[in-house]
């Protein structure tokens, strides 16, 4: 029962490549049949409806989620006049790693991606859509719960608000900094390839406006809205009605604008429809099986949270692997005063599930839920952007990887320096 997942992956990453045309016509089906047969085990052969029935729960929380700040997001145009130098990119890349902590790493990247191929459009390249995803879209949002849903599920298991960020800031600073720094290299040596008139172009002269101002506070709204737990139902509903009024109240000409559609969201609501589904098999798996794969070492944790959350949503993924670090020393993630005894014991176990569930998020495209929606608005908006295998064999094992490599050693290792 772990093939649907392994081919939905497989299709994700060669259908476009190789059969764009049929995948593009028929993509639907694929993830209907795959899905399917997940579902239909567990309701029939395992008997297990409630299962099925908590995934479908979680996914309706997802995609509400991220399609209300996608619908909220389209109603706000930054606009910008001219082009950004490398220093300014830099810049604007470090706005937006603060900016996920506060408002996620969905909502930073669904606000901030438009205006990060308008400021590079004369030069827009594979590398900006990567160093994108891996700084905005995931490695910059670890220092708060609101930054990334795994950190939010710790919270909610009742991790104090401002503990991680205590914990993860040296990390989020070195992750940051080397990313920025080897983005700048690369858009240095693009800027100075790039034609003269091109170059000349390329100066901090812009002139910024934003427009759809009203929508902002709806996407406060949505954003505080993360936090309410009781009734069921009653975060989404707030959510989807934000959205909606968002929608209604933007005018045509900032849709325009950004060239808003609802392509790119309902193709992620499809694609991870059939993720959810196929990967509950994985994800019980491992579950039962965490004692018996030996990890017990924080940099264990890091690298196997890590490395699964790749593949894997990191939300339920951060949860199995900090359960299975409360129980080394016997103790229950669901009990509060576990978790406060846990934390005071040996706060690193908690640290490297964090880091790792966050950071690698952004090693594949299915790694996070903003890294898909980045790279539709970007192939709809007609710009470069690297297939699945060129991301990832390209972009993060030369570049990401020897990043988290180092985020290892200085802070799992026996040679850490924090």
């Amino acid at each position: 029962m772990l093939l649907p997942f392994g081919v939905l992956l497989a299709c994700i990453a060669v259908m476009p490549l190789a059969f764009g045309d049929f995948w593009a016509g028929h993509y639907k089906k694929v993830v209907i049949g795959l899905g399917a047969t997940s579902v239909l085990y567990y309701l029939l052969a395992l008997g297990a409806g409630m299962r099925m029935l908590h995934v479908a729960g979680d996914y309706i929380s997802f995609i509400v989620f991220i399609g209300s700040l996608f619908v909220v997001s389209g109603g706000i145009h930054i606009r910008v006049k001219g082009a950004a130098k490398p220093s300014v990119n830099c810049l604007f890349l470090l706005i937006g790693a603060i900016l996920a902590n506060l408002a996620g790493t969905t909502g930073a990247s669904m606000l901030l991606i438009r205006p990060w191929i308008r400021m590079n459009k004369y030069r827009f390249t594979n590398y900006h859509t990567a160093f994108f995803i891996f700084i905005v879209s995931n490695v910059g949002g670890c220092l708060t719960p609101i930054g990334d849903p795994p950190l939010f599920l710790g919270y909610l298991k009742g991790v104090p608000f401002w503990w991680i960020t205590a914990r993860c800031v040296p990390a989020w600073t070195v992750a940051v900094f080397c990313l920025v720094a080897l983005f700048y290299a690369i858009d240095r040596h693009n800027f100075m390839q790039a034609p003269r008139k091109v170059r000349e172009a390329e100066t901090w002269e812009e002139t910024w406006k934003i427009d759809g101002l009203l929508s902002l506070p709806f996407l406060g709204t949505i954003l505080a809205a993360v936090f309410i737990k009781h009734p069921p139902g009653l975060r989404e509903a707030i959510m989807a009605l934000a959205a909606f009024v968002s929608y209604r109240a933007t005018s045509k000409p900032v849709h325009e604008a950004n060239h808003f559609t609802f392509g790119p969201i309902k193709e992620i609501a499809w694609l991870f429809a059939g993720i959810f589904a196929t990967m509950v098999p994985a994800l019980d798996f491992i579950e039962l099986h965490a004692g018996k794969l030996g990890i017990r070492e924080p940099m264990q944790f890091y690298w196997v949270s890590g490395a699964l959350s790749s593949v894997l949503d990191n939300a339920p993924t951060y949860l199995t692997f900090a359960a299975a670090a409360f129980g080394l020393k016997h103790l229950s993630l669901n009990n509060a005063r576990n978790v406060a005894s846990f934390l005071t014991l040996d706060g690193r176990y908690i640290t490297a599930v964090s880091l790792g569930s966050v950071f690698f998020g952004a090693m594949t495209y299915i790694g996070n839920g903003p890294n898909l929606m980045v790279k539709a608005i970007a192939d709809h908006a007609k710009v470069h952007t690297p297939d699945f295998f060129t991301y990832l064999f390209k972009y993060s094992v030369i570049i990401l990887l020897p990043v988290l490599i180092l985020i290892s050693t200085l802070f799992f290792s026996k040679w850490r320096v924090f």
